[in-house]
């Protein structure tokens, strides 16, 4: 391997499953609702997946954590552009979603789905 691809090459293990503490992540979709858990579980299967990309992974992950930090770099009391840098981060996830998530990753997210959220009949 040449230098500059060893200076290139992203290996991470971003997350793992024994990381996520499913309780604590269950609770907080339940308060969110099903329509908002359905994306997130399959948010999160893609950052599970090891066919995804490591790059793909942290960048998944670090714009998760943006969108959940406290505090932004432009705060979101300035009208409009205060929701800017969070519009960036949503754009980051949404591209890598579409280009990374895969029928057997929505069928994951979809079976955890249907247990934390079972469809009254």
């Amino acid at each position: 391997m040449t230098d500059q691809a060893a200076r290139t090459t992203v290996e991470a293990d971003v997350l793992e499953r024994e990381v996520i503490d499913e309780n604590l992540l269950r609770r907080l979709l339940q308060r969110a609702g099903r329509g908002l858990a359905a994306p997130a579980l399959e948010a999160l299967e893609l950052m599970l997946d090891p066919g995804t990309p490591s790059a793909a992974r942290l960048t998944m992950l670090a714009a998760l954590s943006y969108l959940l930090m406290p505090t932004d770099l432009i705060p979101d009391l300035l009208p409009v552009a205060g929701f800017s840098d969070d519009l960036v981060a949503l754009t980051a996830m949404v591209g890598l979603w579409s280009n990374h998530v895969t029928p057997a990753i929505r069928m994951r997210a979809r079976r955890k789905l249907d247990r934390w959220f079972p469809l009254a009949h």
